[in-house]
């Protein structure tokens, strides 16, 4: 009986599985598959736990920002209304400078006034006394004429000025 070459594969395979059952290879298949499942097992509880500790990072973060951006616009709205206060008092002052020089310009306009006032008084003055002279020269001979005279003169200045 010769059996064909499958058949003593077959019978040799039967008993190499046999030999590695009774070796037990198969719980040490069996524990290293557990062990790399536990491994991976842990290795994904690992994973999550970072992952949580990424999004509340994310969120802390985030919240972060929020208050940032809240502080800015914080800042920013105080900075406008203290650039509305700081426009404002310019405004004031420079009405304030305005109205000084207004009033210093009045002033000055009103002396100038005054002084061509007083200036065209006395030159009417002088050319009344020079008049007034010329007329008593002519009208009056003499030493009371001279007296007369120069008494007048005194009067219209003292008047005039």
């Amino acid at each position: 009986m010769s059996f064909e070459a499958e058949f003593w594969v077959a019978i040799a395979f039967f008993i190499f599985v046999g030999v590695l059952i009774r070796v037990g290879v198969h719980r040490q298949l069996l524990g290293a598959l557990d062990r790399r499942g536990a491994q991976i097992k842990n290795e994904l509880d690992e994973a999550r736990r970072l992952r949580n500790e990424a999004e509340a990072l994310l969120a802390e973060y985030r919240n972060k920002r929020a208050d940032a951006e809240r502080e800015a616009q914080t800042i920013i709205s105080d900075a406008k209304v203290e650039g509305e206060r700081l426009a404002a008092e310019a405004a004031v002052k420079i009405e304030e400078f305005v109205a000084r020089r207004t009033q210093m310009a009045e002033t000055k306009i009103a002396q100038a006034e005054a002084q061509g006032l007083a200036e065209v008084r006395a030159a009417a003055a002088d050319a009344a006394v020079a008049a007034a002279e010329k007329i008593l020269a002519e009208a009056a001979k003499g030493k009371v004429a001279d007296t007369l005279i120069a008494q007048s003169i005194k009067d219209l200045k003292a008047n005039f000025n």
